[in-house]
């Protein structure tokens, strides 16, 4: 199969759940900066959710070329990452709404788990169809961060409700790991092809 079609459909699936999220930002009922700061924990859970679906889409993006085929178990286990990515406006929402309580932190939470196993799922498939010296075998590794990741999740999940700040905390602090360029993927692509 091509896999054109799949990068498509994911990279519009994605452009969706960003634009669902911004549509969640209300505008305020007043005309001075005052008014905008009963929206800052909104605002605050949507740029966190923005950094998450554009990591994702970085990632997915760099994943996607290393690929030399797509499989229906490949298409399969995309759509579920694409499933959890899909929960992440709603999640946003009540999280902001609420003001960062524990229950919406604790969904948050989830939510950012599953899609990372459902990512780890992706990658796992593609390397299960691709010969094992694959560019994505080797450009993958040990992968400290994903695993780092998994753990760090767990933990804010579990302090939701104890520690919400702390969480929140420990959910901002993964997103800014992968902020930073992951260049394994291209490195790897440049040495290799």
């Amino acid at each position: 199969m091509n896999k054109n079609r799949l990068e498509a459909f994911s990279d519009g699936v994605l452009a969706i759940i960003i634009t669902i999220m911004v549509l969640d930002l209300k505008v305020p009922h007043g005309n001075d900066i005052s008014a905008l700061i009963p929206l800052l924990p909104v605002f605050l859970s949507y740029v966190l959710s923005f950094m998450y679906i554009g990591i994702y889409w970085n990632n997915h993006h760099h994943m996607m070329h290393t690929a030399n085929k797509v499989n229906g178990k490949i298409l399969l286990a995309n759509l579920h990452l694409l499933f959890w990515l899909s929960l992440v406006p709603f999640a946003t929402e009540w999280l902001g709404e609420n003001r960062f309580a524990a229950a919406p932190t604790a969904l948050y939470g989830v939510i950012l788990l599953m899609s990372a196993i459902a990512y780890i799922i992706l990658q796992y498939t593609i390397l299960c169809s691709e010969d094992k010296g694959s560019l994505l075998a080797k450009a993958i590794g040990k992968d400290i961060k994903g695993k780092i990741s998994l753990l760090l999740y767990f933990i804010a999940i579990f302090l939701s409700y104890y520690l919400e700040f702390i969480a929140q905390s420990i959910y901002a602090i993964v997103a800014l790991i992968w902020i930073i360029p992951d260049r394994r993927i291209e490195k790897t692509m440049n040495t290799y092809r």
